[in-house]
């Protein structure tokens, strides 16, 4: 650890579970300590496609993914029921570099990132060439939003591939650290980690006493809505960028 940097003493907690150590060497370089304490658990729903059902992706014009889990459950279906990336010939869209990394890493070639890593982008940005009556297959977890669906000028077909749960474990970690360390921050990427930590943290630590971070302008939303001050929010929407947003925000109050 250094023996100063922004983030020296402050300890910076990450409500998921980051894919890569990049960004946890990040806040060691910068000072920090940091933790992984993911509050939602992720599982692929696995009763609702059967094989017949998988195999109709075929039919689609696009898929879109707007996360990782997504990719994890439907490159698990493929698995199960032994269908290759040639079955299905589709374009395909991810809403993030992150996403799209998974997707690429299974095989799959990704036609289009939206420039701001969210739905409500993504709609105003998907804009195919093809004048023909597209069919659209949206592939999400349970607490999805309805943007995609509604707003999309296209026929648009939703599979819930997974849902995702509160982890109580986190939670009670994270209230015993709010409690206990002096200078601590609290990074959100995702509504549903907000959900999580207002519906189970909050009524005992508040939203006083920490740093409050927002991966994009969704979660500072959620977090809004919730009660909580956003203090960092980065201009591009990876955890990285938050850290080093971060890093700026403590250099300069310091």
């Amino acid at each position: 650890m250094p023996e100063w940097g922004p983030l020296q003493g402050e300890t910076v907690i990450f409500t998921g579970t980051p894919k890569s150590l990049e960004v946890f060497d990040l806040v060691r370089q910068y000072g920090g300590i940091p933790y992984s304490m993911p509050l939602i658990q992720v599982n692929e729903i696995v009763d609702t496609i059967d094989e017949n059902e998988l195999k109709r992706c075929a039919g689609f014009d696009w898929l879109i993914f707007t996360s990782q889990s997504a990719v994890k459950a439907f490159h698990s279906k493929m698995e199960r029921f032994n269908i290759t990336i040639q079955q299905i010939p589709c374009q395909i869209a991810a809403v993030g570099t992150q996403t799209a990394a998974a997707l690429e890493k299974i095989g799959f070639s990704v036609e289009f990132i939206p420039s701001i890593f969210s739905a409500d982008v993504f709609v105003k940005q998907f804009k195919p060439t093809d004048d023909r009556e597209l069919r659209v297959l949206f592939l999400k977890g349970n607490l999805a939003g309805s943007i995609i669906r509604e707003e999309l000028p296209f026929q648009v077909e939703e599979w819930t591939i997974y849902e995702t749960g509160a982890r109580l474990d986190s939670v009670n970690t994270m209230i015993e650290l709010l409690k206990t360390e002096a200078n601590t921050t609290v990074l959100f990427a995702s509504p549903s980690a907000v959900h999580v930590f207002e519906e189970g943290a909050v009524p005992v630590v508040g939203w006083k006493g920490y740093t409050v971070g927002a991966i994009g302008h969704v979660t500072e939303k959620a977090l809004l809505e919730a009660g909580a001050v956003v203090d960092v929010k980065p201009e591009i929407y990876t955890l990285k960028e938050l850290v080093n947003a971060l890093a700026r925000r403590k250099e300069e109050i310091q």
